[in-house]
């Protein structure tokens, strides 16, 4: 009987790790390799949600820095219209990101797994 207690323990963790490692419907989710091949693309914007200090610290040429905090209130500066391509430092806070972009109404999003934590130049 106790076998079975732990059986349904493990299978609630595993569902738990799933549901915060997969990106949201209508998120689309990249490897930081896969983002060098669209830098630069003029139909695309770029964020970086981590803080100003961190941006300052190392950040990719033309992402624009909104920290998180701050997205809920700057997402006007940013277009419906293009997809949008989201990086942090390890890719939580993009994916927190991601969700309130997509929630706002945005259509096309991009979560950049890994984050700058994965980006070698």
């Amino acid at each position: 009987m106790e076998w079975i207690i732990w059986i349904l323990i493990g299978a609630a963790v595993l569902w738990i790790a799933y549901r915060f490692t997969s990106p949201a419907k209508g998120i689309e989710s990249i490897s930081t390799e896969e983002m060098k091949t669209q830098l630069g693309k003029k139909d695309k914007q770029y964020i970086d949600v981590r803080t100003p200090a961190e941006f300052k610290g190392n950040h990719i040429k033309g992402f624009k820095n909104i920290p998180l905090n701050e997205l809920p209130k700057r997402m006007n500066e940013l277009s419906k219209d293009k997809e949008v391509l989201v990086i942090c430092q390890s890719g939580m806070r993009s994916s927190k990101a991601s969700q309130l972009l997509k929630k706002n109404g945005f259509a096309a999003i991009t979560n950049i797994r890994g984050g700058m934590s994965n980006y070698r130049r």
